[in-house]
């Protein structure tokens, strides 16, 4: 550390103002492989720096990668190993691309389930969060590439996500959307990506209160404060509110241009020379129209705010010249940090032998693409993070059954949502393919039906583009699909198994919960045809199930990537046990919290949220609104008994689970602290009737049982005191629930604080 300090601080001395300029705002990457790209500065040594999204994996232009499955997926698993281990497999692929920053994980707490975005984030409930955060932030940075957490903070919504205030106290940000991102900078990452979103009436990205005053100074961090691309509403009051790079720092246009000779000579005016960035390239628009994601799209003439005009703000003593130093040194640290600043990128430093690559203090991981490690991580988060919320003696199914598998895009896999999170696989494996695979290998057979009119992908990138309504993957038609053919399937299989999806993006939420299209109808005639129907649901998150008592078993598959048929097959066999647990609550619609349209999506711009801490779980078990599968419910092929519960200490209990069937089970162990009477309504602050404490998933061979111990995070004690500006404990007897939901709790115990 302290060679890359005295590094820092070396080139701090030499570098032109130009030259640190050009550190702190985007430039248009000479072979557009990088969403967000900053030039080197040749003379001293300092390499070219590269962004790339994203969450579900690496997305560079005309390159596939490993398509994880959507971070919801993975946060169902309630194993932050297993993202630890997905942020270390992404970070490879970004550096076997000749990446250097990931953009990723998206730790936006779920509020509202329209969002279009919440396939990309962990969960409602900020202890969960929280430990997914940290573990993906280790994983990611482990490899010599930087973590980049977004988005800072509460962007709960894509409907007018560039334009809308959220409104809202400090007690419910410091609870609820503030911690997940403490846990990240507490594990080391090195970037934070600013929200479009203003809070309480100010831009996220000219927010000193929560730029500066709470994320660098109370948080600690100590990397570079990203804006969202084209997010930077200012130059003046940005920079002193602690933002420190600007993306993408070139107009829509530039980026679009085709690449031309290198002429990025860099001169004192804070810019490059050069006239590329300012000539449209003949495709765009000079105005883009956005249609209906005009309010979650940002204004396209947000650039250019830290080249050429902070240096005159710098001039003009708008901006301290102290604090572009502060700008620069915060990336250059971070390359340092990266190992990127001793001039050895990884495609040089193996070249060399092993042993010249040891001696080199800069040589960075080479990173790998595709591997078959990262293949079977993919499998195996796709699997345990399925969730099983019911199932009535079908599942798993017999290795020779007949099934009917129906859906409308089952000749596809679920990769995700539209986006900046979207991936190209170099292979995936289709729902049909991976049922069929696995039937055939025993026995069984399957028949085909789409049933109804195939569900069409959403993406920000389709904006002007017409749709390619009814083609399938492989150019067929649906003119000749019926909900009659899909019935008379079921009715001669033993089984059907119906797949139906949402369809989720970035910039747009959902308008509801239910599916799209004619999918509720399918699967209520498929059920009536066969009694023996599953329904495997691939979602961004909560959907309206009006079916789920006429159905044998529902099973939330959420955007399992690349993996997609070969997991479903995996689970519905009885070759993974389904631990998956939820991470967030389903319900009607009608029934979550921030149901009024002040609240969501707001109104004249603001949206208020009224229901304070109570999100999520919080808001049901306080009795505001009636779940049909609570937070952490899920079935397994297993059973367990839970016994002899017992408070280690102050801040660890221990549990007996014992797993009672006749086959292995994996559970998902979750301790929820219920706080102590409040002596006097003056010492009362609404509290919600308990939150998660902590969870451990453990593995139980069948007739055998483990001891299990949780430590509890301390935000489940605290509470903050917005009178006192800080966080207070109170004092007295507090309940640990210990069960496997929060809607069902099998034993207590206590803890004295």
């Amino acid at each position: 550390m302290d060679h890359q300090t005295d590094r820092v601080r070396e080139l701090l001395d030499e570098l032109t103002r130009g030259e640190k300029l050009s550190l702190v705002h985007g430039h248009v990457d000479p072979t557009r492989t990088a969403t967000g790209y900053l030039p080197g500065v040749e003379r001293l040594d300092v390499p070219d720096f590269r962004l790339v999204d994203g969450p579900l994996g690496v997305r560079v232009p005309g390159t596939p990668s490993t398509a994880f499955p959507a971070p919801l997926a993975a946060a169902a698993t309630f194993d932050p190993e297993l993202s630890r281990q997905k942020g270390a497999a992404i970070a490879r692929e970004a550096r076997a691309l000749d990446q250097d920053v990931l953009l990723a994980p998206g730790l936006n707490l779920i509020r509202v389930p329209h969002c279009g975005r919440n396939f990309e984030y962990f969960s409602e409930d900020p202890v969960l969060t929280g430990a997914f955060a940290a573990a993906s932030v280790e994983g990611v940075q482990s490899e010599d590439v930087i973590a980049t957490p977004k988005h800072y903070v509460a962007n709960s919504q894509e409907t007018d996500r560039a334009v809308v205030s959220a409104d809202i106290s400090e007690r419910a940000l410091r609870e609820l959307y503030l911690p997940g991102f403490e846990a990240a900078v507490d594990a080391g990452a090195g970037s934070v990506m600013t929200a479009y979103n203003r809070v309480n009436g100010t831009h996220m990205s000219e927010h000193g209160d929560l730029v500066t005053d709470v994320l660098k100074e109370e948080f600690g961090f100590d990397g570079f404060v990203v804006s969202d691309w084209y997010g930077t509403e200012s130059t003046v009051a940005a920079a002193n509110a602690g933002l420190d790079l600007e993306m993408p720092g070139v107009s829509m246009q530039a980026m679009m241009t085709p690449a031309m000779e290198d002429d990025t000579d860099i001169d004192d005016g804070g810019d490059l020379d050069g006239e590329r960035s300012d000539e449209p390239a003949d495709e765009m628009p000079e105005e883009m129209d956005f249609g209906e994601l005009e309010g979650g799209m940002p204004d396209p003439e947000n650039y250019d705010q830290f080249g050429a005009a902070l240096g005159e703000a710098i001039d003009a003593g708008e901006v301290p010249e102290s604090r572009l130093d502060d700008m620069a040194a915060r990336v250059l640290g971070q390359m340092a940090a990266a190992g990127a600043l001793d001039g050895i990128r990884a495609s040089e430093a193996s070249a060399g032998s092993e042993d010249e690559r040891s001696e080199s203090s800069g040589a960075r991981t080479d990173g790998a693409l595709d591997t078959d490690e990262h293949r079977e991580l993919a499998s195996e988060i796709a699997a345990r993070g399925q969730v099983l919320l019911e199932n009535d003696g079908v599942l798993p199914l017999a290795d020779d059954a007949d099934v009917a598998l129906i859906g409308p895009n089952l000749d596809e896999p679920t990769l995700g949502g539209g986006g900046s999170s979207e991936t190209t696989p170099v292979e995936a494996t289709t729902t049909a393919d991976g049922i069929e695979a696995r039937a055939t290998s025993e026995g069984g057979s399957v028949t085909v039906a789409q049933g109804v009119q195939r569900i069409e992908d959403k993406s920000i990138f389709d904006v002007g583009e017409d749709d390619a309504d009814g083609e399938h993957a492989d150019g067929g038609s649906d003119a000749d699909v019926s909900i009659d053919d899909a019935v008379a399937a079921a009715e001669a299989a033993d089984v059907a198994v119906v797949v139906v999806r949402d369809q989720a993006t970035e910039a747009a939420d959902r308008e509801d919960l239910r599916l799209p299209g004619e999918q509720d109808e399918l699967v209520e005639a498929v059920a009536a045809a066969n009694d023996r129907t599953v329904v495997a649901i691939r979602s961004s998150g909560p959907v309206e199930l009006p079916w789920r008592e006429d159905v044998a078993a529902v099973l939330a598959s959420w955007y399992p990537g690349q993996a997609d048929g070969e997991a479903l097959a995996a689970v519905c066999y009885g070759d993974v046990d389904p631990s998956g647990r939820l991470p967030v609550t389903f319900a009607p619609e009608s029934e979550y919290p921030a149901s009024e349209p002040e609240q969501y999506p707001g109104v004249d711009g603001t949206a208020t949220y009224e229901e304070g801490v109570f999100v999520g779980y919080r808001h049901f078990d306080a009795g505001r609104g009636e779940a049909t599968y609570p937070f952490g419910h899920g079935h397994s092929y297993a059973a367990f008994e839970y016994r002899d519960v017992e408070a280690v200490d102050e801040s660890t209990v221990a549990v007996t689970v014992a797993n009672v069937a006749e086959r292995d089970g994996r559970e998902v162990v979750q301790a929820y602290v219920r706080p102590p009477e409040a002596d006097s309504a003056a010492d009362e602050l609404d509290r919600p009737v308990r939150e998660l404490g902590g969870f451990a998933t453990v593995d139980v061979p069948a007739g055998e049982s483990a001891r299990v111990t949780i430590s509890l995070d301390e935000l489940a004690f605290q509470q903050f005191d917005e009178e006192q500006a800080g966080w207070t404990t109170t004092d007295g007897e507090y309940a640990v629930e210990v069960g496997r939901s929060a809607g069902d709790l099998r034993l207590e115990t206590s803890v004295d604080r």
